[in-house]
């Protein structure tokens, strides 16, 4: 078995503000292998600043992967184990070089086309116009679920903004969703949330930044406004230490990124704990290609989740992949009638 890699540059069509700063461009990275004359391609999906494997020697590392590829995958996640997107990578890659279609990882009503993901509509930081205009567009194209950033606006910005989706919209139109990414500080989080709290909000995402453990387990035991973490999981590679932090914690919800917690494998075991502790969760794309989503998708559609997921992002790029996956009614499908474009 032979394998390399490839970096690659994602072209947002327009940048995309969060509370950490504006993106025009996400990186990403592809292993593709080859055996026997089949091929097999993984995406590590890196995002600069957050992931924890965003580290000098990354390409050293992919270099380290490709060279020693016929230790195994079982061998290799084992030892990258501090390397979550990698691993991520590297199991999409040995599932794509198995399947017959080596972009059908996981074959299924959804990938025959019978069955949808329900998805959220992203809604990105930006003017309040701007943020409208994002807002009525999802509406107008079926979105029953929207995600907005907050945290980058001022926060009474941010509420008028809020008021103005429910002066529109009730909670039975339209399900919200916001997203902090840590930007409130811990001396004013709690006043903030229990405000927030009176919009009807599904949840919060990762109020205050990462790290803060005992601060993060009392909003969670405050909080009007039910808490989902997301940051906080990165990072967290045992089993107990995971567990330990939703024993502590005890969020409301837990959001799942396979590229910054471990892959399918490093995701699987938070599934595992949080149905333990009836903590939910759902599954978001981390900013990848086309490549990475359909693993993501087909590997979420095996769950038989019914609530919105995070996997809209595959129109975010204007380089991005012709690929069969189409986002319809507020619902991600399988269209066979459309093929891939991969060159890489």
């Amino acid at each position: 078995m032979t394998a390399n890699y490839t970096k690659y540059l994602l072209n947002f069509k327009r940048p995309s503000g969060t509370s950490r700063g504006v993106m025009t461009q996400k990186e990403t990275w592809f292993i593709a292998l080859e055996h026997e004359g089949r091929k097999g391609i993984g995406e590590c999906g890196i995002l600069r600043g957050l992931s924890v494997d965003d580290v000098p020697n990354f390409e050293e590392i992919l270099g380290w992967t490709c060279l020693n590829i016929n230790l195994g995958l079982e061998f290799l996640l084992e030892k990258l184990k501090e390397f979550p997107s990698i691993q991520f990578g590297l199991e999409m890659a040995f599932k794509s070089l198995e399947s017959k279609n080596k972009f059908t990882l996981f074959p299924s009503s959804f990938t025959s086309g019978k069955a949808s993901i329900p998805i959220n509509g992203l809604i990105w930081m930006g003017s309040k116009d701007f943020m409208k205009s994002q807002i009525k567009n999802k509406i107008s194209q079926g979105f029953k679920c929207l995600k907005l950033k907050i945290g980058a606006l001022d926060f009474k910005t941010e509420i008028n903004l809020l008021k103005f989706i429910r002066s529109e919209y009730s909670y039975e139109d339209i399900q919200l969703r916001v997203d902090a990414n840590g930007a409130f500080s811990v001396n004013d989080a709690l006043e903030k949330l229990n405000t927030l709290s009176d919009f009807q909000l599904h949840s919060i995402e990762q109020p205050i930044k990462q790290g803060q453990i005992e601060h993060m387990a009392a909003l969670c035991e405050k909080s009007l406004l039910p808490i989902a973490l997301d940051e906080e999981l990165i990072g967290v590679f045992d089993r107990g230490n995971k567990e330990m932090l939703l024993q502590v914690i005890k969020p409301h919800y837990i959001i799942l990124k396979p590229s910054f917690i471990g892959g399918f494998q490093g995701s699987n075991e938070w599934i595992d704990l949080a149905n333990k502790y009836r903590i939910g969760w759902w599954i978001t794309s981390a900013l990848e290609s086309n490549v990475g989503l359909n693993a993501i998708a087909q590997w979420t559609f095996n769950y038989d989740v019914k609530i919105p997921q995070g996997l809209g992002t595959g129109a975010l790029f204007t380089n991005n992949f012709t690929a069969p996956l189409q986002v319809d009614k507020g619902m991600l499908r399988y269209d066979n009638n459309l093929e891939w474009n991969v060159k890489i």
